[in-house]
């Protein structure tokens, strides 16, 4: 075993707001291979900003625009000195076997390694969804310092690595938010506004937005973005979610997650959709009447809340 000196190379970058069921958790789970860590706070109205300093965290605040926005200002801002960045989650933790693998593979990586994916189970409801689709998700989550950035997205943004290969750690973390269903459909009706923002920009290239291509680190993020983007949205709204929830449900093996699994897959994999497609189609109508690019951003900002300039 490498001693702890070695071991401990990462500056690991959270975002939070009103966290406070959460930060404690995550920050523990990954105490033992974290060098620095950073909670990047909206200006949280609970304890989250107190208990991640009692933690040993350091707290920088920033007002919130949209995630890559915060993640890529916390990047720019944090003074981070360790060799490797991770972006972690507050309701996620970290299993034991797999802060072990970190620490262990970590320090063995040559310099033609810049970033590590690593799996995500969703626990929903306590339950494992193991089903669906929906393990392993494989993401790309900790990379060499200077050799990755955040896309500029409001929806499914992912890291963009650059400079070399990209491995896969065997052992799994928890996104495990335990917030009640009124949290997750509240949460999931927030991303449908915005994913529907990047639909009407992939339409009328409103302002400029980031392809992630197969080879910018998780390939299966990579595919999944071309069959979203490229075959998906281009189907008429309708139809999608439907088909979607039944291969998913069915073809996927979801039945197996149980009710939970029954509730979680409806909703995440039909409810939701659903909805993105709806919201389009009514942000869509509103801009086909009007001519000019410029016109169509303003109206859009009007319409979500969001600021797209």
């Amino acid at each position: 075993m490498l001693p702890e000196e070695n071991r401990k190379q990462i500056a690991v970058v959270f975002l939070t707001f009103n966290e406070e069921r959460h930060i404690g958790r995550a920050l523990d789970s990954i105490r033992p291979i974290a060098k620095e860590v950073f909670v990047i706070d909206a200006f949280s109205t609970d304890r989250t900003a107190e208990i991640a300093r009692e933690k040993g965290a350091v707290v920088l605040s920033n007002r919130w625009v949209n995630y890559a926005r915060q993640f890529q200002w916390g990047l720019d801002n944090a003074p981070i000195t360790a060799d490797w960045v991770m972006r972690m989650d507050a309701d996620e933790v970290f299993d034991p076997e797999l802060v072990d693998e970190i620490s262990t593979r970590l320090p063995e990586l040559g310099p033609e390694t810049v970033a590590v994916n690593l799996k995500r189970r969703h626990i929903f409801l306590d339950r494992f969804i193991r089903h669906g689709g929906r393990y392993p998700l494989i993401l790309t989550r900790i990379w060499r310092r200077g050799h990755g950035r955040i896309e500029n997205r409001w929806m499914d943004e992912h890291i963009i690595v650059w400079g070399g290969e990209t491995v896969t750690f065997k052992h799994a973390f928890s996104d495990h938010n335990l917030n009640d269903l009124t949290f997750f459909t509240d949460k999931h009706n927030k991303y449908a506004t915005r994913e529907a923002v990047d639909i009407l920009n992939q339409r009328y290239e409103l302002f400029a937005r980031e392809e992630l291509s197969r080879d910018d680190g998780s390939r299966q993020a990579g595919i999944k973005r071309f069959i979203k983007e490229d075959i998906y949205n281009r189907m008429p709204f309708w139809c999608g979610p439907l088909g979607y929830f039944l291969y998913r449900y069915f073809i996927q093996l979801g039945f197996l997650d149980g009710k939970e699994g029954l509730i979680y897959h409806f909703l995440q994999g039909f409810w939701y959709r659903f909805l993105v497609g709806a919201k389009a189609l009514e942000f869509d109508r509103a801009l086909g009447e009007i001519p000019d690019k410029q016109g169509k951003l303003k109206k859009l900002e009007e319409m979500t809340g969001l600021k797209l300039t």
